[in-house]
């Protein structure tokens, strides 16, 4: 899942990099409303943390202009203290909830997963996929109770396939999400990943399809009801 973190303050900025990392995220930074207007209309994020104070242009302003756009990524704002017109006025711009600073990481992390279960469609907290368990607030995984021991860009590859399990996604669409602005993409390695996550979570899991991209699927869930019979 790839974010984009709009914040003017240095070190809270690297504060929050590093804490959406080691939860299993890729991260772009903003430092000011241009950069992050230009990004959010250019890029495929998943969600937004959107400070309102911003130099150059205002996050208001940012927000406002992304909805204009009909951009319907999730944005979770942060705001001072005590400053209810700037929550008010973010609501009305689009934002989808809001955080006041100062805040605890835990708690910007977990409505950040709030945000993108319920953009996903999905209400529990953790993602199924018959035995494929997955726990985004540890950022781990488990095969029918086993845990998965996987690399931060395998767990962002399945983490991304359950939360759209059922649906074919294209390479293009996986690199678009695992990587951040600053990698050396390349779409072959993708081939690479969805190997090594097979070996690990069952072959039959993730299947190919032809010219179009990649499927989770749930072979040992029955479907349609069958399961009574």
């Amino acid at each position: 899942m790839r974010i984009l973190l709009v914040e003017d303050d240095p070190d809270l900025s690297r504060q929050l990099k590093l804490a959406l990392a080691d939860a299993g995220y890729a991260v772009d930074h903003a430092p000011d409303g241009e950069e992050a207007q230009y990004l959010g209309e250019t890029e495929p994020y998943d969600a937004i943390i959107l400070d309102l104070g911003l130099p150059k242009v205002d996050g208001v302003s940012v927000l406002e202009r992304w909805r204009r756009e009909s951009m319907a990524t999730p944005v979770l704002i942060l705001t001072a203290r005590g400053a209810w017109s700037e929550k008010v006025a973010g609501f009305d711009a689009g934002a989808d909830d809001y955080l006041t600073k100062p805040f605890h990481t835990e708690e910007l992390l977990a409505r950040l997963r709030a945000l993108l279960r319920r953009s996903a469609g999905h209400a529990a907290p953790s993602l199924a996929c018959g035995g494929l368990r997955l726990d985004p607030r540890a950022a781990r995984a488990s095969v029918n109770g086993e845990p998965l021991r996987l690399t931060s860009l395998e767990y962002r590859l399945l983490h991304y396939l359950m939360m759209h399990q059922g649906r074919v996604i294209s390479r293009t669409e996986l690199v678009e999400h695992l990587y951040d602005q600053d990698f050396d993409r390349d779409s072959n390695t993708i081939e690479v990943f969805i190997g090594r996550v097979r070996k690990k979570i069952g072959s039959d899991r993730i299947e190919t399809v032809r010219g179009l991209g990649y499927r989770l699927t749930c072979p040992d869930e029955e479907i349609g009801g069958q399961a009574a019979r």
